[in-house]
């Protein structure tokens, strides 16, 4: 009986730890991905609501910096470098502040991240562009945070909060043009050496075309003439050689490999090479 009783109780506390209560977040999280011409948008947020409190003047006090949101930092993210009141904003990560008064908001990205709510010490060589916009009246009242990205072009895009009856847009411009013409001139140049490697690397360990595969790896090394051709394209040539019966070929790629991997101090590739150079020099 009492060998019973402790296995129930055993049972017991295994399913009270393992038991989790579920609640709703007070102010739960969301996240917006948008793409605005060529730049990849990202904001993750927290979504506080009024829930009868009066939002801007007191539960958002006018002349003090706002976390914008609720809890852990909202943050916004771009892919490309963008421009924002005429300054440029590097490409990353920014925490979002706002700063807001009656007739106006400041519109703050600081490049610490990781607060949990407005930095205890405020530094201002972190902000990483400061704004100033309007805030506009609506004809609604939105109860929970909301931000969207809205009003997109080709060009540029508008980051809006909404709260309450009021609503701030921050306009970013976005660099389309040169994104795409850079994605044109790449493409119209051309496959790099890395791209004929990848093929012939493809072909070799996939038992392709052989004779295809040597001729992209030729092509890679050839590209590579005018720097220093890496180890591993020498190793890789050395490999579809002797795959192809050409141990003779496969030994002497291999020596330049070898080379270039004990002046590299690589030394897996070194014992690679001296291992495979062994193998193909058997008679």
């Amino acid at each position: 009986m009492k060998k019973i009783m402790i296995t129930a109780i055993f049972a017991f506390a295994t399913l009270a730890i393992q038991a989790q209560v579920k609640t709703p977040q007070p102010s739960p999280s969301a996240k917006i991905e948008q793409l605005v011409g060529l730049t990849n948008v990202e904001v993750d947020y927290s979504r506080p609501s009024i829930k009868g409190r009066t939002v801007f003047g007191e539960l958002v006090p006018f002349g003090k910096i706002w976390r914008t949101g609720a809890n852990a930092n909202t943050t916004i993210s771009f892919s490309e470098d963008v421009i924002i009141s005429g300054k440029k904003l590097e490409k990353g990560k920014y925490a979002l502040y706002t700063f807001p008064k009656a007739d106006s908001w400041d519109i703050i990205l600081y490049k610490d991240t990781d607060n949990w709510g407005v930095p205890q010490n405020w530094d201002e060589s972190k902000v990483a562009v400061r704004a100033t916009v309007k805030p506009e009246s609506l004809n609604r009242k939105v109860e929970t945070f909301t931000i969207g990205i809205n009003n997109l072009d080709n060009d540029y895009g508008f980051l809006e909060m909404m709260w309450e009856k009021t609503i701030v847009a921050l306009k970013f411009e976005v660099p389309t043009q040169k994104t795409a013409m850079e994605s044109i001139d790449k493409t119209l140049a051309g496959p790099k050496a890395e791209d004929y490697f990848s093929s012939a690397q493809y072909l070799y360990q996939s038992n392709g075309d052989l004779n295809k595969a040597l001729t992209w790896a030729n092509k890679s090394i050839e590209m590579k003439k005018d720097k220093d051709v890496p180890y591993w394209f020498y190793r890789l040539k050395s490999l579809i050689q002797a795959k192809k019966g050409d141990k003779a070929g496969a030994i002497e790629t291999a020596k330049l490999s070898l080379a270039g991997a004990e002046k590299d101090k690589n030394m897996d590739y070194v014992k690679m090479n001296k291992d495979s150079i062994a193998e193909w020099s058997k008679k």
